[in-house]
């Protein structure tokens, strides 16, 4: 069982009414706002799945929406379209909300460029799946105790489990992916940076490395040798790759150092990224599931159900929640 949780300024029922609107003959692929729309996004360099992803889904609401002029839509025309995905399309949750988020991106664009009175899909919650749990990741005083332990390392291994750590949780990698990475792999610039990820399947995706994790690698390599571009990136004591297996050990370790009180993987990491990115950037699963390497946004969409910490929270809050 699911529910669906929605918001606009005032309650359906108070003053707003539902049309109906039928499926014109038009092709969302002929509208110019949908042409426009593309080429905005392919300027803002995006990645072109994800310039792709938009594009659909934005289409296949044209498509439903029909012939009526754009120029008049509103947020019911939106509430009325989530419905529709919920009860006429049985959509899973996570689909509900890459379209919303589609149709947010593109009723921003449309109100940035005088098309629209207001973007109205800011007026929208994301649907929420109420069933399973939210990943646990680490709070932000874990993320700190965690690289004090690793910047305490011994043996000349602080700098190494520092980046290792770094690099795990500014870009979210899975642990097998930052085990095969080399020198050639990295690019990094005083402002930019990024790494050419080997994933699952024999694919490759392209990740930002942002501030934080450039300066760990930069610290990292400081003291060693130059590099050949097929030197792995983490090297054990002895010069050789450092293990999959071997990191798993380490990050468990680095915890236990840590005293953190509950059990952290590499996996922990990884969720501690994803969770961050969708606190800064919220609705943008789309973004997050080409970061991840998911092939589709139903897996990333875990992120977006409730902790169960976030549950007692909402408990706590409740008006009912009154001692007489």
């Amino acid at each position: 069982m699911s529910a669906v949780l929605y918001a606009t300024n005032r309650p359906l029922s108070e003053g707003l009414r539902l049309r109906t609107i039928r499926t014109g003959s038009r092709s969302p692929g002929d509208h110019p706002w949908l042409g426009a729309f593309r080429r905005a996004l392919t300027r803002e360099d995006l990645a072109t799945l994800t310039v792709r992803g938009y594009a659909r889904d934005v289409g296949d609401f044209l498509r439903w929406y029909g012939a009526g002029a754009l120029e008049r839509l509103s947020v019911v025309d939106l509430v009325h379209y989530r419905d529709h995905l919920i009860r006429e399309r049985d959509a899973k949750p996570a689909t509900v909300n890459r379209k919303l988020e589609a149709l947010r991106r593109f009723t921003r664009w449309a109100h940035a460029g005088g098309k629209l009175a207001a973007p109205l899909g800011a007026e929208l919650k994301l649907a929420r799946a109420v069933r399973g749990r939210c990943p646990k990741g680490l709070t932000a005083a874990e993320v700190q105790t965690l690289l004090r332990a690793a910047g305490q390392s011994g043996r000349g291994l602080a700098r190494r489990n520092y980046a290792l750590i770094q690099v795990m949780l500014q870009a979210g990698l899975r642990v097998g992916e930052v085990a095969t990475l080399t020198r050639a792999d990295l690019e990094l610039h005083d402002r930019s940076g990024q790494a050419r990820v080997h994933g699952k399947g024999a694919k490759e995706r392209v990740v930002p490395l942002n501030t934080t994790a450039r300066r760990a690698l930069h610290a990292y390599f400081k003291d060693r040798a130059p590099l050949s571009g097929k030197t792995p990136v983490f090297l054990s004591e002895s010069g050789a790759a450092l293990s999959l297996r071997s990191m798993q050990a380490l990050v468990a370790n680095l915890a236990r150092r840590a005293k953190i009180a509950h059990a952290v993987s590499t996996h922990t990491c990884r969720h501690t990224f994803a969770l961050n990115f969708l606190k800064q950037h919220p609705g943008k699963l789309v973004e997050l599931a080409v970061l991840l390497g998911h092939d589709s946004v139903e897996t990333t969409a875990v992120y977006t159900q409730p902790s169960a910490e976030e549950m007692a929270d909402d408990l706590e809050r409740s008006p009912l929640n009154v001692e007489r």
